[in-house]
């Protein structure tokens, strides 16, 4: 059977409402990335812990859980104008309060925990607008830009943040972030006004009621599982480069989003769509492979290479994107997409604590080869599980025979 045609990049920016919806994006990541370095610098030279270090930069993915069981029906019911730029205005606020100064840590991680749980809405009302935007053959394309722009802007954000952070200080980084929060915000208004996707008032009824339906269907409990376990465990890993090295964290914070952004280009652009569905595995196992070396304290440029490697597998939640949108009703489409993005940063964020607890008693290194080990059995106990219990096999797709 043929590939289907690709979208061209440059043919996503002539689709109306992709550029101001991807540039707001991309100033929130920016915003996301310099505040996440600012501040677990900030709490790790105030307490020399590794754990209070981490789950200053990803503890507010444990809220995730929280909203995604409250606010997720909000995803496919608001107006996404509104709220897009609503969310960006609170973090805004909410990070330029992070820089004031003498704010004990204990009051630093009620406020990241608090944009925890307002943030679980910014992901399904993002991703349902972007496919509604683009329509469901031309979401991957879009997903995979959309990854590719996070790549570079982690990229330069963890570069200049490093460098910043070393020439001024964390608050002033905190207060830098806090602006390009409010730029997103401005460049959301720019969308057009679009009414919700689904009818009905945002209730925590109506997102339980979503939730089951989604979390119903087998295919996509594995979809969802894979995307989420495999990933947040590496994810744990990342969480602990400040006190693995904290004068080389802004470097592997950026040498990951290099291997990440090639993992896109590669799954978005490069690989026939014959064969995706078949990778998703492989890349899961690539993601976690490499880290099993750093048990051995290799040197700084050995270490940076093997995150770029490792980061490459991320590519695998491209692929298992794309199946859960083909398994999803178009009405659920935000709400599916929200619950994937909120479950993702939720077992990030219960990743990064743990590593930091094991970090704490043992040494980032280790954490990190544990942490990697873990994840490589996650994905063989998922890949198993599919393929005996999915009829359409699951994560690793039976070979179908041609008819005769």
């Amino acid at each position: 059977m043929p590939d289907t045609p690709r979208k061209n990049y440059a043919d996503l920016f002539r689709t109306p409402e992709f550029s101001p919806l991807f540039l707001s994006t991309c100033a929130d990541i920016a915003a996301r990335t310099v505040s996440g370095l600012a501040l677990g610098t900030l709490v790790f030279r105030a307490t020399d812990s590794p754990l209070l270090s981490a789950l200053s930069m990803f503890g507010p993915a444990l809220a995730q859980v929280l909203g995604a069981t409250l606010f997720l029906s909000g995803a496919d019911r608001l107006p996404p104008r509104a709220t897009l730029a609503g969310l960006s205005l609170a973090f805004a606020a909410a990070t330029a309060a992070l820089a004031l100064p003498g704010l004990p840590v204990w009051a630093m991680l009620a406020i990241v925990l608090t944009e925890g749980l307002i943030a679980s809405l910014g992901g399904g009302v993002r991703w349902g607008l972007l496919n509604e935007i683009l329509t469901k053959d031309g979401y991957l394309a879009g997903r995979s830009l959309f990854n590719m722009a996070s790549g570079v802007t982690q990229i330069t954000g963890y570069a200049a943040g490093g460098v910043l952070v070393t020439l001024l200080s964390p608050r002033l980084c905190l207060l830098l972030a806090a602006g390009l929060y409010g730029a997103a915000a401005g460049l959301a208004l720019l969308l057009t006004r679009r009414p919700p996707r689904a009818a009905g008032r945002p209730s925590v009824t109506a997102t339980w009621r979503a939730n089951s339906l989604l979390w119903s269907a087998r295919p996509r409990r594995h979809v969802y599982l894979a995307l989420w376990v495999p990933n947040g465990l590496v994810v744990g890993c990342e969480s602990l480069y400040v006190s693995y090295d904290p004068r080389a964290a802004g470097t592997l914070f950026a040498c990951a989003a290099l291997g990440m952004l090639a993992g896109d280009v590669t799954v978005g652009r490069l690989l026939p769509a014959r064969l995706r569905p078949r990778l998703g595995v492989p890349l899961l196992v690539l993601l976690a492979a490499p880290y099993l070396a750093l048990f051995l304290r290799p040197p700084l440029g050995l270490t940076a290479v093997l995150v770029a490697l490792a980061s490459v597998g991320f590519g695998a939640s491209l692929v298992q994107q794309e199946r859960l949108v083909t398994l999803t009703p178009d009405e659920l489409t935000g709400h599916a997409l929200g619950l994937h993005s909120a479950g993702m940063l939720t077992a990030q964020g219960l990743a990064a604590s743990l590593a930091g607890a094991v970090a704490q008693f043992t040494s980032p290194a280790t954490a990190m080869s544990a942490m990697a080990v873990v994840s490589l059995a996650v994905t063989l106990a998922l890949t198993v599980a599919s393929r005996r219990d999915a009829g359409d096999g699951g994560l690793l797709p039976r070979r179908v025979p041609e008819a005769a």
